[in-house]
């Protein structure tokens, strides 16, 4: 049996904070628009959401760069850098420039 990647646990209970959270506004969304105006829609409480959606998954990558570039340094003898990447790279290596001879 596999041990969990560094980082799991916090990934999961990040998971279900942010999931609670949701749940929480869903809610307070349902019992203010029952109590306002059962007719209308609340389109202003949808920024809020993503503004949230956005911050928690920029902590959860943040989050996964650490732990994949402490494990990196801790396993390998050689240099890492975190860096966003288009093909969803967390951490590159870094080779080192040598003078030409």
């Amino acid at each position: 049996m596999a041990a969990n990647p560094p980082g799991q646990g916090f990934q999961n209970k990040n998971r279900v904070a942010i999931l609670a959270e949701l749940d929480k506004e869903k809610r307070r969304l349902i019992q203010s628009q029952s109590m306002n105006n059962p007719g209308a829609s609340i389109p202003l409480s949808r920024p809020a959401v993503k503004e949230f959606r956005d911050q928690a998954e920029q902590q959860h990558i943040a989050a996964q760069q650490k732990a994949a570039l402490q494990h990196a340094h801790a396993h390998s003898s050689g240099f890492f850098i975190t860096q966003d990447s288009s093909f969803g790279n967390l951490i590159l290596p870094v080779l080192p420039r040598l003078d030409p001879e």
